[in-house]
C-alpha cells in the first residue's frame, strides 16, 4: 500500500472477510494492538515488538468485523505501549494529520484515525483508555466513539490499564459508527430518546472563546429537540482533580501490567514515554484510597445525572491539533486540559461520541455526547438521527 501518512504498521496485511452481513465491502484497519493469527504486534515499540510471539488467533472484535463482509487491510501505528496522546512515535515517526499536516494526530490510536481521514479505509478499530480514541478523532475531523466499559470484549488486545480500556472506533460518518457498534455490543436496545441535556460548565472553561463560540453554535439546534437544557458543575472537587485521580488510578494499573516486563527487558522508550512509565513505578496503593472513592463517587453522581434520557455536551479537546514537536510548559499545560475533558468519561466508565462538527481557523474540533452506561446503541442511533435531520 502506498502510505504517504505513516499510518500503517504493516498494510500488507491482507484478510478477506469470512462472512456477510452489515459491513459488506467495506475496508477497515486496526491499532497494533490488535491480535491476528500468525501476526506480532508491536505496541509502538521495538522491544514489545523483540520480545513477543506471533498471535495464536483474531482478537474478538476482528473476528466479528469479519463474519460482517468488513475487510482486513492492516496494522496502524500507536504510541508506545498506547501511553500518550499525542501519536508522535519516536522509533516510527508520526503519522501525518490529513486535515493539519503541521499538527500532531493524536494518539495513541493515531495510525487509526490518519487512515481513516486520509481515506486508506473505510473504518478503523482503536483503544481507547484515557481519550486514544476521542482526541485523535477530534484532531483529524473525524467521527469516533468509545463504548461503556465492558461493553465490547477486549480479549485479544494489548492492555494498559485494564479498569479502563476500551476497544473503540472511527469512521468517516455517524451512520458506520452506529452499524459497528450493532456487530460488537450485545445486550442492548437502539432504542429511546434522551430529553434532557446537560451542559458542562467546567468542561467549557477549558476552550479559548473562538472555539467555545464554535462548538456553541449547535447549542440551538440541540435545545430545540430536546425537553430540557441547563448549565451545570459537574465536578465539586473540580475537574483538575478528577484528572489527577484518573492519572493515578491508571498509572497503578499500568505499573501492574507492565512494570514486570520494564523491569526484565530494560526497553528504550521515547522522551516523555520513558518519565511516565518511571513515574508510574513510584504509586503505591495504599496511597490511593481517596482516588479509588473519588472514582466510585463520580460513577454514581454521573449516572444520577443522565439516568435513562440524559445527555452530557462537552467539547471532545481543548482546541485543535497542537503543533507538530510542541515542548515545554505549554506542551504539558494542554496534556492537563485534555486529560480534564477525556477523564469525565473515563472515570465512569461511560460512552462518549465525537463528533466532528466545528472548524476554526480551518482546524477542526470536536463536539462530545456521553450518555449513561449501556445506552451506546442508543446514543448512535440519536446521534446519526440528529445530523441527518439537521444536515450539519
Amino acid at each position: 500500500m502506498n502510505d504517504q501518512w505513516n499510518a500503517f504498521v504493516d498494510g500488507d496485511i491482507n484478510i478477506e472477510a469470512t462472512g456477510a452481513g452489515r459491513l459488506n465491502g467495506l475496508t477497515f484497519a486496526v491499532k497494533d494492538v490488535f491480535a491476528i493469527q500468525g501476526y506480532t504486534n508491536g505496541a509502538g515499540n521495538p522491544d514489545w515488538l523483540r520480545t513477543h510471539m506471533p498471535a495464536a488467533q483474531h482478537a474478538p472484535a476482528i473476528e466479528r468485523l469479519l463474519k460482517h463482509g468488513a475487510k482486513l487491510k492492516g496494522t496502524v501505528q500507536t504510541d508506545e505501549l498506547m501511553y500518550s496522546l499525542n501519536g508522535e512515535n519516536f522509533h516510527y515517526g508520526t503519522p501525518v494529520n490529513p486535515k493539519a499536516v503541521d499538527r500532531i494526530p493524536g494518539g495513541s490510536s493515531s495510525g487509526s484515525a490518519v487512515a481513516v481521514a486520509a481515506g486508506l479505509v473505510d473504518f478503523a478499530l482503536g483503544t481507547d483508555t484515557g481519550g486514544s480514541v476521542r482526541i485523535p478523532s477530534s484532531y483529524c475531523g473525524i467521527y469516533g466513539f468509545r463504548p461503556t466499559h465492558d461493553a465490547v470484549l477486549v480479549d485479544g488486545v494489548i492492555p494498559l490499564a485494564k479498569s479502563f480500556d476500551t476497544v473503540g472506533w472511527m469512521a468517516k460518518n455517524p451512520e458506520l459508527l452506529l452499524e459497528i457498534a450493532y456487530i460488537l455490543i450485545d445486550g442492548q436496545s437502539a432504542e429511546g430518546q434522551f430529553h434532557n441535556i446537560f451542559w458542562a460548565e467546567e468542561a467549557w472553561g477549558v476552550l479559548n472563546t473562538n472555539d467555545k463560540e464554535a462548538l456553541l453554535a449547535f447549542q440551538p439546534a440541540l435545545e430545540e429537540i430536546m425537553n430540557h437544557s441547563e448549565w451545570i458543575k459537574i465536578s465539586e472537587e473540580g475537574l483538575a482533580e478528577w484528572s489527577n485521580t484518573f492519572r493515578i488510578l491508571q498509572g497503578l494499573e499500568i505499573w501492574s501490567e507492565h512494570g514486570e516486563w520494564i523491569c526484565r527487558e530494560n526497553p528504550s522508550f521515547g522522551p516523555g514515554i520513558a518519565e511516565r512509565f518511571q513515574w508510574t513505578s513510584t504509586l503505591k496503593k495504599s496511597e490511593s484510597l481517596p482516588q479509588y472513592e473519588l472514582r466510585e463517587k463520580i460513577r454514581q453522581s454521573m449516572s444520577n445525572l443522565l439516568g435513562e434520557a440524559g445527555l452530557l455536551v462537552i467539547p471532545t479537546a481543548p482546541g485543535a491539533a497542537p503543533l507538530l514537536k510542541l515542548q515545554g510548559e505549554k506542551a504539558e499545560q494542554y496534556r492537563a486540559k485534555t486529560m480534564q475533558l477525556s477523564c469525565i468519561a473515563g472515570l465512569a466508565g461511560l460512552p462518549q461520541v465525537t463528533l466532528p462538527l466545528a472548524k476554526v481557523n480551518g482546524l477542526p474540533i470536536g463536539l462530545s455526547f456521553i450518555a449513561n452506561c449501556h445506552q451506546d446503541l442508543k446514543l448512535l442511533r440519536w446521534t446519526s438521527e440528529f445530523l441527518a435531520k439537521k444536515q450539519f
